[in-house]
């Protein structure tokens, strides 16, 4: 694709345009279709956990019966942050809008857009291989089970909390006997196989998780996911891009109940951009394409790089032109650009031979 690509760029530079087929869309100027080139918005994505603990029945005889220090005796919610990820994405350029004029011998008017109107591919269909995942993985919160269900008669029929909690510690102890048993082959009745074993120290974990329940509380850990669209500029330094609190979660850039999450970019594989202003004033003749820059994108918070990579972003490149005649009947030319960008992403060009003309006999 490299090699096809440079050498059009030598084609785009030498050939003589005859046609015009493309021009700078001016509203109500002229009729065709209209596609814009993407420009490069920076979405930051802060991806959060909401912590909430709920503390147990028992808990305030969690030390006396369990040796559990510190069990929190009163409820809490609060907010971690899990990653931060940045990703470049397309939004349609107002100052890159551009109609391609309907003519039968050209194929440049076979294109297909985005929702957007982003020009996507021309005389092809996009390929969803080259579609981007957006999600991320988030966690939710578990069912807890029932601990009521693992109570025995004497845990049920205790006459006060304390005897109810020296109740439920002596069966989560009769429990944690029973595993050691079992681990050790003691036990009265061993599981036949490896199959019964698993299901009975699963089982007997379950009861002991949920009993354990009663005294040290259980916790939920939820996702949640909290985006912001940047403009890229150039070297930008420790710009603000929302506050985050460990109590409130995500918060606006002027809330100073958080502290600020910061955004740093600078570009670094520049494209200069062209400076003859002649070339500046001539219409484009074909398919108008980007040649995106880099840029360097750096996230912190509180001090962490919580996010650095090098993205593509189109503002800091230049646009180039497919030429007119790569379109005609002679040439089956198939471009298919990333809508992120308005790079292009694959480009085909297949010669069609004219048929052979044959003499008739006489």
């Amino acid at each position: 694709m490299n090699r096809t690509i440079i050498a059009l760029g030598l084609l785009a530079c030498s050939t003589h345009i005859a046609a015009q087929d493309v021009n700078i869309y001016t509203p109500g100027t002229d009729e065709g279709i209209v596609y814009f080139l993407p420009k490069t918005a920076l979405e930051v994505n802060i991806i959060a956990t909401r912590i909430s603990y709920q503390p147990g029945e028992l808990c305030q005889y969690a030390n006396r019966y369990l040796r559990m220090n510190n069990v929190n005796p009163q409820p809490e919610t609060y907010w971690e942050i899990k990653q931060i990820d940045v990703r470049s994405i397309g939004v349609p350029d107002s100052t890159k809008a551009y109609i391609i004029k309907l003519k039968d011998k050209s194929t440049l008017s076979n294109i297909e857009l985005t929702e957007s109107g982003i020009a996507k591919a021309i005389n092809t269909t996009f390929p969803k291989e080259y579609e981007q995942q957006q999600g991320y993985e988030l966690e939710k919160p578990l069912p807890h089970e029932s601990t009521r269900k693992y109570m025995t008669e004497e845990i049920l029929m205790a006459g006060s909390t304390a005897k109810m909690a020296e109740l439920t510690a002596k069966e989560i102890y009769n429990i944690r006997e029973s595993k050691n048993l079992i681990l050790r082959g003691q036990a009265d009745t061993m599981p036949k196989d490896g199959a019964s074993l698993k299901l009975i120290m699963d089982n007997l974990d379950k009861q002991e998780k949920a009993l354990t329940q009663m005294f040290a509380g259980t916790t939920d850990r939820e996702d949640k996911v909290f985006t912001v669209l940047v403009t890229p500029e150039d070297n930008t330094k420790d710009k603000i891009v929302l506050r985050f609190s460990r109590l409130l979660g995500a918060l606006s850039t002027d809330n100073l109940a958080g502290d600020p999450i910061y955004i740093s970019m600078n570009s670094t594989a520049p494209i200069p951009a062209q400076t003859d202003d002649s070339k500046k004033k001539k219409k484009p003749e074909g398919a108008i394409y980007n040649i995106p820059g880099k840029g360097n994108v750096s996230v912190s918070y509180q001090g962490k790089k919580y996010f650095e990579k090098d993205l593509p972003i189109t503002q800091f490149g230049s646009t180039e032109v497919l030429v007119n005649e790569l379109f005609n009947k002679k040439i089956n030319t198939r471009v298919v650009f990333n809508p992120e960008t308005g790079a292009i992403l694959k480009l085909s060009l297949i010669h069609i031979s004219e048929p052979t003309r044959r003499t008739p006999i006489s």
